[in-house]
């Protein structure tokens, strides 16, 4: 199983947005093959220490069978429309990809 971690740095006043959007897209992730699950979260703040609180970051959640499904998310039609919808909403995207020590 492979897990994804991607922060995705929004520009001031977009979030709720690109939320909007990337909820939207996110029935045709579902369905795509491998795919175990796919969610957005925001951060809360705890007061709870080491915790780093942005209010401009999504980070997208996302859990897939192999990497070569993860390769054809990428890649897929309705990721390439959802990217150019929320291009002009994004600072910048970081990505970690994961698999179980």
């Amino acid at each position: 199983m492979i897990h994804v971690i991607a922060s995705i740095q929004i520009k001031e006043g977009n979030q709720s947005r690109f939320v909007e959007i990337f909820k939207s897209n996110m029935p045709a992730v579902l369905k795509e093959k491998g795919c175990i699950s796919y969610v957005p979260a925001v951060d809360i703040p705890t007061g709870l220490p080491p915790q780093d609180v942005d209010q401009h970051r999504v980070t997208v959640i996302e859990q897939w069978n192999t990497l070569a499904d993860l390769t054809a998310h990428m890649s897929a039609p309705h990721m390439l429309d959802y990217r150019e919808k929320t291009k002009n909403l994004v600072e910048s995207i970081s990505i970690r990809i994961l698999e179980q020590a």
